[in-house]
């Protein structure tokens, strides 16, 4: 793997670390800080709010200043929600801390785009194994985001969790050291014009439908059982170190496989591992509505994270199917946008409910939203070729 891929996977790898972090610590903060229950999880919506805003931009603005200066971009907005987040908490100032949280989401919908950079710096015939490996970052971030969350959450004794922002604060400094040893070609404004279709042209396409569906499904899924975890497990009993190590397991689900995906996916197509993928997230509901002990939201939480990585990956790899190079900046902006879009509805939902409609209703509503997307998957998946 050259290079720059494991750079871009270095990147990823301290991103994710973040996005760990302030998931085992956000819905805490919220529940200390909102002025009311139904607000708890508001911070992380706007998290994902801030992530959806940028999808469209990220894209149209790497297409006209390249991938590097906007990953610089984004960082810098990272690097400033952080401060404002260190600023807020001390005061317990609510609306200034989800300003900082809607400024991070904005850093990580530029990040999101890691995995595709990695696709134009692979060398060719390589494209799902760079995709995989930049993912495979998380592995790193699944060993060091619970410890750093743990560790971080009296570095500021007079204010917990404050250092946890300090921590984040310093993940967004070497990333950015790190950008500065990445090589990307830039070629937007070395491009001669090429033929385009129209946006409402692609994303007609059934490989397109058939790709956006397993994202959004996924992640969406993932997002929302994943957030509400830890605020289940304090309700539960169980200790912040306990809700940690859940998460760190999850996290390891997420990215481990990571290392084998693009092989598995070349081997037996992206459609087969999208469906995989799906019945490990059906098992990981079931478990869930079984019981609570720390074995089963263990266990759950794994398989979760092993089902959204062969969904999440093999998604990426069809949409990287679904355009021409012309077409690169808008279709990856739509897809992003889309997926992300109902990721923050899961993010905005979760907090309430897990609060309102408890542990196991909430898992048994995500059952109709992987029924529907695996109807679409199986329906327009049998249109494709057997490439996929």
């Amino acid at each position: 793997m050259n290079r720059n891929v494991i750079l871009l996977a270095l990147c990823q790898a301290l991103l994710t670390t973040g996005n760990v972090l302030l998931v085992s610590v956000n819905g805490l903060i919220g529940r200390s800080i909102a002025p009311s229950e139904a607000l708890i999880t508001l911070p992380v919506a706007l998290q994902f709010v801030g992530l959806m805003t940028a999808t469209i931009p990220a894209s149209l603005i790497m297409k006209r200043i390249g991938r590097k200066n906007g990953f610089y971009m984004g960082t810098s907005f990272g690097i400033l929600g952080a401060i404002l987040c260190i600023i807020a908490l001390p005061d317990g100032a609510f609306a200034l801390f989800c300003l900082g949280t809607f400024l991070l989401g904005i850093g990580i919908g530029f990040g999101m785009l890691y995995r595709f950079a990695a696709v134009e710096v692979a060398t060719p015939g390589q494209q799902s194994h760079a995709i995989s490996m930049v993912m495979a970052g998380g592995v790193l971030a699944a060993l060091l985001g619970p410890t750093l969350a743990l560790s971080s959450r009296y570095w500021i004794e007079a204010t917990p969790f404050a250092g946890s922002f300090v921590g984040l604060l310093a993940l967004y400094l070497i990333a950015l050291l790190l950008l500065f040893l990445v090589k990307i070609k830039q070629t937007a404004q070395s491009e001669e014009p090429q033929p385009e279709r129209q946006l409402s042209e692609i994303v007609r396409q059934d490989l397109f439908i058939v790709a956006v569906a397993a994202g959004m499904a996924s992640y969406a899924v993932m997002n929302l059982i994943m957030t509400a975890t830890p605020l289940a497990m304090e309700r539960y009993g169980y200790s912040f170190a306990a809700a940690t190590s859940v998460i760190k397991w999850h996290v390891l689900g997420m990215f481990l496989p990571s290392f084998y995906t693009g092989r598995l996916i070349q081997r037996f197509g992206a459609l087969p591992m999208i469906k995989l993928g799906a019945g490990l997230i059906l098992l990981c509901i079931g478990i869930n509505v079984s019981g609570q002990t720390e074995w089963h939201f263990w266990t759950a939480l794994l398989l979760l994270g092993i089902g959204w990585n062969f969904m999440f990956i093999s998604a990426t790899q069809l949409v990287t199917q679904a355009y021409q190079p012309a077409e690169k900046a808008k279709t990856q902006a739509a897809n992003e946008f889309l997926v992300f879009s109902i990721v923050t509805l899961s993010a905005l939902g979760s907090g309430w409910l897990e609060a309102t409609a408890g542990w196991q209703n909430l898992n048994l509503l995500m059952l109709p939203v992987m029924v529907i997307a695996l109807l679409v998957i199986y329906s327009k998946g049998r249109q494709l070729s057997s490439a996929c």
